[in-house]
């Protein structure tokens, strides 16, 4: 007995939705640098999802999506918090950390809201499917 193949495309939703959260967390973060530009390209595929019809279903992952900017920046201050120094045998390099677990508290917050509230509607939406063809 074998089960009926699954469909994807709400995994797929979801993925897509996840970079576009991605880009805005990212934007937001390099403000001063290059944020207006991510910002822009951000934008320009929110309008290109938004159009595409079924993409609700996969709109949790800009909420996840949120996360993985978070995630990079706790990486970067591993080290953290603090002055830390780096020495090579030519040169020593010392620069200030943050903490990271704050920033990863909030990264680990945001990706498990939007995969439980995925998770949620993808059991709901297929509650209801399964009642439609009954």
């Amino acid at each position: 007995m074998t089960s009926p193949p699954r469909d994807r495309t709400g995994v797929m939703w979801f993925t897509a939705w996840m970079l576009v959260g991605a880009g805005y967390a990212l934007g937001v973060l390099s403000a001063l640098s290059i944020g207006a530009y991510v910002l822009l390209i951000t934008v320009v595929a929110t309008i290109a999802l938004a159009t595409r019809p079924g993409n609700r279903v996969g709109l949790p992952g800009l909420v996840s999506g949120l996360s993985l900017p978070l995630f990079y920046v706790a990486y970067l201050n591993r080290s953290g918090p603090g002055t830390i120094c780096t020495t090579t045998a030519t040169s020593q390099t010392c620069s200030d950390q943050w903490s990271p677990w704050p920033w990863l508290v909030v990264g680990i917050l945001l990706l498990v809201t939007g995969s439980v509230w995925f998770a949620m509607a993808n059991r709901r939406r297929g509650v209801a499917d399964d009642q439609a063809i009954s």
